[in-house]
């Protein structure tokens, strides 16, 4: 814990750019973030992060890339952030404590999967599934997240998913 360092920002605080090198990895106490991307003027948000997340641009951060992703708070948070160089000497540490190795692995994988799960309900599903999928499986996004934020999630307008809400509402 002595290498995290603690931060208070409010909202719409951009962490991370899009395009800049990630040096920092954040772990949220408080608050909640986006992470999105600029498609030609459009901001298209890939992930939601809340309370006891971990969030970064693992690519830019691991390989030491410009990042493609801006990650940037929603809500005023109390974050901790954590340097490269200190996660790096962390990671040695791990290695040598296979439950710390494994509990990292997992959380990895878990991120993999929620990615793999968002990109294969954006091919198969309609957006009204994808909106319904949400309010099921994760149903924090719905109570916090300005709904603009979560038609760019879905891939709609805030017109479409208007109109899904309404539908719903009525059936």
């Amino acid at each position: 814990m002595s290498y995290f360092k603690l931060m208070k920002v409010p909202a719409k605080t951009r962490l991370l750019e899009e395009g800049k090198i990630s040096k920092k990895m954040f772990l949220i106490e408080t608050g909640c973030i986006r992470v999105w991307f600029n498609n030609n003027g459009k901001d298209v948000t890939t992930q939601f992060f809340f309370e006891n997340n971990m969030v970064g641009s693992i690519e830019s951060f691991r390989k030491n890339i410009p990042s493609p992703v801006t990650i940037e708070t929603i809500e005023p948070s109390v974050l901790w952030w954590i340097h490269k160089k200190d996660l790096d000497k962390i990671m040695e540490e791990i290695k040598e404590i296979p439950s710390l190795r494994d509990m990292f692995i997992d959380a990895i994988f878990d991120r993999t999967y929620d990615y793999m799960k968002q990109f294969i309900s954006s091919i198969k599903d309609s957006p009204e599934q994808r909106y319904l999928n949400l309010i099921q499986e994760r149903p924090q996004i719905i109570r916090r997240i300005p709904q603009h934020y979560i038609a760019s999630y879905l891939g709609i307008t805030k017109v479409h998913l208007s109109r899904i809400k309404s539908k719903l509402a009525k059936g």
